[in-house]
């Protein structure tokens, strides 16, 4: 049940952590999974077949925009993705959501404590 539960938490604050991380600089999938990784403490530790599908669909919103490096000396060139001005506005408000849901559960949570025991 716990695993369930988590990977759908998560599977719902990706994309916003996502253009987090774009807002700060552009970065290539490796560098976003990296990141990710070590930012979390392993929380959100993803494989490719998890991410790239989150980097086209905010591609394909508009939320985010990819650009080629070229290839210099033996790099090979990588596809880089940078947050658009509509991106960060879905960020704003995707963080104000998060706010609100989190109050929200605090709030709920509060008269829990009689199941700790």
């Amino acid at each position: 049940m716990n695993d369930t539960f988590e990977r759908q938490l998560k599977k719902g604050v990706l994309d916003m952590l996502v253009l987090q991380l774009l807002s700060e600089q552009p970065r290539y999938g490796y560098q976003l999974i990296q990141e990710l990784k070590q930012r979390s403490d392993g929380t959100f530790s993803l494989k490719d077949g998890t991410l790239y599908p989150i980097l086209y669909r905010l591609e394909d919103s508009a939320w985010v925009e990819s650009k080629w490096s070229a290839a210099e000396g033996r790099q090979v060139p990588r596809k880089y993705y940078e947050i658009t001005k509509d991106g960060i506005s879905a960020l704003k408000d995707m963080r104000e959501s998060m706010d609100r849901i989190k109050d929200g559960i605090a709030q709920i949570m509060k008269g829990g404590d009689q199941y700790d025991s």
